[in-house]
């Protein structure tokens, strides 16, 4: 094997989807002086959460008051919409419905009524005249009306923040995999080999970082591990399963139609998403993963389940959610249960309107008591800070959550600073 080299650097950032971007071009622009460096393992950005999204700019409905989702997601809407208007990027701004089909929905929906308001969100309360006035192919009780949700294509967004990054200077290094990571008495210690030959033929290379950033997704925990870090949690990836309608359904709803969620239920139920290219989704389901970053119906990887099936935590929440979960894996296969979700409120559509497309793989941070981590969580060492959990709507809320992180690195940076000179 080659001799190791050695490179050094300010800051590095790990993770090459729109939270660990938007974090590098944002240290980047508070430390025009420093090198910032972002490392992804894939040969492009955007290859995991970020590029199979629904492209939704979430306004905030379903996040408890006071909450970082909450916070971060409100904050991320105008910030989004600015920076997409700067880089001239297209955003729609269609709305959102979230209807209620029965009388438990509705009740449901009153409650849910009162989050938006408490969250400070602009919506109204639809009966079901209204409701058939604004979409006439969709039914139900009622509605809420959500004004301030919109569309766009976030891999679109995070290239363009990796451009206006690079242009100030920082380094983006794509095909590259991180293999080793050491927190030292100056920094850190990043090992990197090479993703475009087999990992013990690849010469390895040294990153001596003065802080390290990690957003890593569906990796968080594997990252934590690595640097030593305590980890109490596991990523459990759930596969989030889409179709999409024939082009003659492009115009069957005006907005993005949701359903009323259970409040039990960790996700937000099947719903029809307009795109930005002008197509509609259906979806997604929330089934079981056998491969963190497989995305197709076969895929398996056996260090993947090995891991799981090892962690107390999975079997917890496998146990809490066997029943949903038995259900959801069922109209995983079975089309017509699938569409029945739809068709509780969009009764037009057929099974012959599912059309393949690309599922999508959430990052689930999942504690060992089986807790499902609802709301952001973060760990850190003396010069890192690793991003655990980031669920939606980490894509909208990604231009604040970077402005955080690099508020806790300088926190951290001056705490050392002091704790140095003292």
């Amino acid at each position: 094997m080659d001799k190791v080299q050695a490179t050094d650097c300010d800051y590095i950032v790990i993770g090459g989807g729109i939270v660990g971007v938007s974090t590098a071009w944002q240290l980047q622009q508070r430390y025009p002086a420093k090198s910032v460096l972002l490392i992804e393992k894939e040969a492009a950005l955007s290859r995991h959460q970020t590029g199979h999204n629904s492209g939704v700019i979430h306004a905030g409905v379903y996040y408890a008051p006071g909450s970082l989702k909450a916070a971060f997601c409100k904050a991320g809407v105008e910030a989004t919409k600015q920076f997409c208007a700067a880089h001239d990027i297209a955003v729609e701004n269609c709305g959102k419905l979230l209807v209620a089909t029965n009388a438990v929905e509705y009740t449901r929906m009153l409650a849910l009524y009162d989050r938006c308001l408490e969250n400070g969100i602009d919506v109204r309360l639809l009966d079901a005249a209204q409701l058939k006035e604004a979409e006439p192919n969709i039914v139900g009780l009622g509605a809420i009306k959500v004004s301030t949700t919109s569309i766009v294509n976030y891999c679109e967004v995070t290239e363009k923040m990796a451009a206006a990054f690079e242009a100030l200077g920082g380094r983006v290094m794509l095909n590259t995999a991180v293999t080793g990571l050491e927190d030292t008495q100056r920094g850190v210690r990043v090992t990197v080999c090479s993703e475009t030959v087999r990992l013990e033929q690849a010469s390895p290379q040294v990153y001596h970082g003065g802080f390290l950033v990690v957003c890593a997704g569906l990796m968080a925990d594997r990252m934590t591990q690595m640097m030593g870090l305590p980890t109490d949690f596991q990523i459990i990836p759930y596969r989030g399963e889409y179709y999409r309608l024939p082009e003659k359904h492009n115009q069957i709803v005006n907005h993005l139609i949701y359903p009323i969620p259970d409040p039990d239920l960790p996700f937000l139920g099947v719903h029809l998403t307009r795109m930005i290219d002008g197509s509609v989704t259906v979806g997604p389901n929330a089934v079981q993963g056998w491969k963190r970053e497989g995305y197709g119906r076969w895929n398996v990887d056996w260090r993947d389940i090995r891991d799981m099936v090892c962690f107390q935590g999975f079997w917890r929440v496998t146990a809490k959610n066997l029943k949903v979960g038995l259900k959801e894996l069922k109209n995983a296969w079975w089309k017509p249960g699938y569409l029945a979700l739809v068709n509780k409120y969009c009764p037009q559509i057929t099974v012959q309107d599912l059309l393949p497309y690309p599922a999508g793989i959430r990052a689930q941070a999942v504690m060992q008591d089986g807790t499902l981590v609802h709301d952001f969580l973060f760990a850190e060492s003396a010069h890192s800070l690793h991003v655990c959990n980031a669920p939606s709507p980490a894509a909208t809320s990604a231009i604040p959550i970077g402005n955080y992180i690099c508020d806790k690195v300088a926190e951290k940076q001056g705490a050392d600073l002091d704790a140095n000179s003292a």
